[in-house]
């Protein structure tokens, strides 16, 4: 058995004292060779990303390890002093986050983030320096690297941030790369990129690859080894093969079954009636200037068109950047368009003035990717779902009935409406999310990427839920997303863009079985590895 570069025996990280567990991880042991990649699973609060945070030295000041060993070559990482741990990070151990836009100082360019890196690491002069930037940047397939030199994060997309992050990550050829989710909120042609970038990295340098993940095609495709996590501790462990065909727990088997499939099911029967939100022709140009004030148009939409009717749900797929959000935020009239028509209802709502605009307002509601963002802090969960509701004409006490019927729609005590948006998990807050757009009784419901930041079980959850409330209410609901398999198993249509265009749509199953266009097949060709199937559990 070769040399392991990270060893792991018996950690435990310990909570402070009130919450529903002790631990947040609780007698975790592995061990990764070099060149060998495991992947670890769970759903949100299993641990995973602390015991991540625990072996680069970042754990949060609440929490503490309080048994078990990690070693980094042999070298124990928990009784390192915070100055020998600077040294090992970047320099023997990277680490690549979830979120590069929270990784990124959002001041400085890019260059100049690598370049402290270096600076602080190594004692190559500044000429140097910058040859190994442009060099790592070239190797992590950035285009135009002197212009990413200068760029900062905002001016770049959400990919080529993340070649940024694995740029810094790995620039000094460390032995250890931690992958804390570097691909969830990607497309699946990008987290392809940036998966193969990854395992060449790994081959050229021998390193050794902690990559934690909920994909569990993700698993399929790069993983050597597999830990499942839920609650801290370690429920099953084992070679790929094994833990993915032959499961031997029941949370690892219900988490595989979560998983959705690349099949979409039978077709439901075709709606009828007129659609409740429709576009037609729908563009929109946004105009930069340069220092000289000349314009500089930019076409981000062009010739697009939708219809949904009730009970119906259209999907709309494609790569990050390839106008499905503009086009979303177009119908719903959060940006304006600059062409087209739209109509909510029989109401033709395209160049409608907000003032006319507003009264019409609850007949389609957004379900945002992070309710993070979309629920107000300061400002119980009871006083969200009723604000909604009393805007648009309901009095208090209807609104509180409402608010409290709709938390037991989205399966959450009636007692939480008292509580903090901080006070619930992520899929929880999704949950409050949706009430709070049902509570304006839309006939509509836009959901932006709602799902792609959830484990595959509570990503399951909140699919059920939306279904649920669609087939109660007769809910039209236009779903944009980047997971083909979600749009396999919930739209009856799907629409493909690409570069701000329609280049493909139909029925579901029939779209999937046949696509007609070359952009439409490079997608499905993106899409990570079909998971094997489960056999039988051991009696």
């Amino acid at each position: 058995m070769s040399e392991a570069i990270l060893s792991i025996h018996g950690l435990s990280v310990a909570l402070p004292a009130g919450g529903d567990r002790m631990h947040a991880v609780q007698g975790i042991s592995l061990r990764i060779a070099a060149g060998k990649t495991l992947c670890v699973v769970g759903e949100s609060g299993s641990g995973k990303s602390v015991m991540a945070t625990t072996v680069m030295g970042l754990l949060d000041k609440a929490l503490r390890p309080d048994a078990g060993e990690v070693l980094l070559q042999g070298e124990s990482l928990l009784k390192a002093a915070p100055a020998r741990l600077r040294e090992l990070r970047g320099r023997t151990m990277g680490m690549v986050f979830q979120e590069p836009m929270t990784a990124l100082n959002p001041v400085m360019t890019c260059g100049d983030q690598v370049d402290e890196l270096l600076a602080t690491h190594t004692d190559w002069p500044a000429a140097k320096r910058r040859a190994e930037i442009l060099q790592v940047f070239e190797r992590v397939r950035l285009p135009e690297p002197e212009r990413m030199l200068r760029s900062y994060p905002h001016q770049l997309s959400g990919g080529q941030r993340q070649r940024i992050v694995i740029a810094m990550a790995v620039i000094l050829k460390p032995a250890l790369l931690i992958c804390d989710e570097p691909t969830t909120a990607l497309d699946v042609t990008t987290q392809k990129e940036i998966l193969r970038l990854i395992a060449d990295l790994q081959r050229e340098q021998g390193s050794a690859v902690l990559f934690i993940t909920h994909d569990m095609g993700v698993v399929a495709e790069i993983a050597d080894e597999v830990l499942v996590m839920h609650q801290g501790r370690a429920v099953e462990s084992g070679p790929k093969g094994e833990v993915l065909r032959r499961p031997r727990e029941a949370y690892t088997r219900q988490l595989l079954a979560a998983v959705p499939g690349m099949t979409p099911p039978a077709p439901r029967p075709e709606p009828a009636g007129a659609a409740l939100l429709a576009g037609q022709g729908v563009g929109k140009t946004y105009i930069a200037r340069d220092w000289l004030g000349r314009a500089r148009p930019t076409q981000a939409l062009r010739d697009a068109a939708v219809a949904v009717r009730a009970g119906e749900t259209v999907g709309i797929v494609g790569e990050s950047g390839s106008g499905k959000s503009t086009f979303a935020r177009c119908l719903i009239r959060l940006i304006d368009p600059t062409e087209g028509r739209i109509h909510w209802g029989a109401d033709e709502v395209a160049t409608l003035p907000e003032g006319r605009l507003r009264p019409l307002r609850h007949r389609v509601q957004v379900v945002f990717q992070d309710p993070n963002r979309s629920l107000n802090p300061r400002r119980t969960v009871g006083q969200s779902l009723v604000e909604g509701a009393m805007n648009f004409g309901q009095s208090q006490a209807e609104a509180e009935a409402l608010a409290a019927e709709l938390m037991q729609q989205v399966r959450l005590p009636v007692d939480a409406l008292q509580r903090y948006p901080s006070q619930f998990s992520g899929g929880q807050r999704q949950r409050l999310a949706i009430a709070r757009a049902l509570a304006c009784k839309p006939q509509v419901l836009v959901a932006d990427e709602a799902v792609s930041a959830l484990d595959v079980s509570v990503q399951a959850q909140i699919l059920k839920l939306l279904r649920e409330a669609q087939d109660r209410l007769g809910l039209g609901l236009l779903f944009i997303t980047h997971d083909l398999r979600v749009a396999a198993q919930l739209c009856d249509r799907v629409i493909v863009m690409h570069q701000g265009r329609i280049v493909e749509q139909g029925p579901t199953a029939e779209l999937y079985a046949r696509p007609q266009h070359a952009y439409t097949r490079s997608l499905f060709d993106a899409a990570p590895a079909a998971l094997p199937a489960m056999e039988d559990a051991p009696a």
